[in-house]
């Protein structure tokens, strides 16, 4: 049961399912019905909320808005409805985190758990990613909550500040009687992505950028960066507490005189006029 006009129920399931044919599919509609449900929102709102591309349906700066909009209506519905038949009991909810690798592993599933047993029909999707554009998610409707840089924050957004990360430079436990100047001119950097920066951000902290060899390997995947270091393919930047199992089974070993780079992360929401219980308490765990 849904109290969302038809148009608004359209609009939502095109944004999340990214095509008009598979929110047809989902909504058991036909897809001229989808087309002209969304055509007709539009004209009532004078905007277009889409744009057609290779990638599907993609949501305008108007559509973005009244996304954020229809979620906060959505979250609220759900309230209402419990309260309405009176059973305690909520409908089932659908959450989205977002978060980098190391922090999502190591501090917020783990701090989730107490609201999940609080909130049994609570769906809670954590999406562990270290693309660092998971403000976009935000921004687009495709997650609730996301861990980002402070300087991906937009004016309109809430956060909440958190703990920092603590960055690390390693290499395998092979090199460990070779001198960090030798290491870093001779041998690759290992990285994330091409825009990952943080490996060079750390190198020009230290004043070692300079000397250093800049070519690298990319791997998108933190658990296959550590291995390819441990491998002896390169070095690179990880987390004290990623890497942790890593130096205790002699894999690697933290070069610089155990120098740190600290990564300051905040959790971002878009405000509503009404806070669920539920998302009100994943903030609370997590910040």
């Amino acid at each position: 049961m849904s109290l969302l006009s038809p148009q608004i129920q359209a609009f939502v399931y095109i944004a999340k399912c990214g095509t008009v044919h598979q929110a047809a599919t989902a909504l058991h509609l036909t897809q001229t019905a989808v087309t002209q449900r969304l055509r007709l929102l539009e004209q009532k709102l004078g905007v277009s909320l889409f744009v057609r591309s290779r990638r599907g349906m993609l949501l305008t700066a108007e559509g973005e808005t009244l996304l954020r909009y229809c979620h906060a209506c959505l979250d609220l519905e759900h309230e209402t409805l419990s309260e309405i038949k009176a059973s305690g009991v909520t409908q089932s909810v659908e959450i989205k985190i977002s978060g980098p690798t190391s922090f999502m592993g190591s501090r917020v599933i783990r701090q989730c758990f107490s609201v999940l047993q609080a909130f049994p029909r609570l769906l809670v999707h954590f999406d562990i990613t270290d693309d660092e554009h998971r403000h976009l998610q935000l921004r687009e409707g495709q997650a609730h909550l996301a861990i980002i840089q402070p300087e991906h924050l937009a004016a309109e957004m809430e956060s909440k500040t958190l703990q920092p990360e603590q960055y690390v430079l390693v290499c395998s436990s092979a090199w460990r009687h070779r001198e960090l100047k030798e290491i870093i001119q001779r041998e690759p950097i290992i990285d994330y992505a091409p825009d990952d920066q943080m490996t060079f951000n750390y190198l020009k902290r230290y004043r070692l950028f300079d000397d250093c060899n800049h070519q690298r390997h990319f791997v998108n995947r933190t658990e296959s960066l550590a291995w390819m270091i441990a491998e002896k393919l390169g070095y690179g930047l990880l987390t004290k507490e990623f890497s942790q199992p890593y130096l205790d089974n002699n894999k690697l070993i933290i070069l610089n005189d155990h120098k740190i780079y600290e990564n300051h992360l905040c959790l971002a929401w878009y405000p509503r006029p009404h806070l669920p219980n539920y998302l009100w308490a994943l903030i609370e765990a997590i910040a």
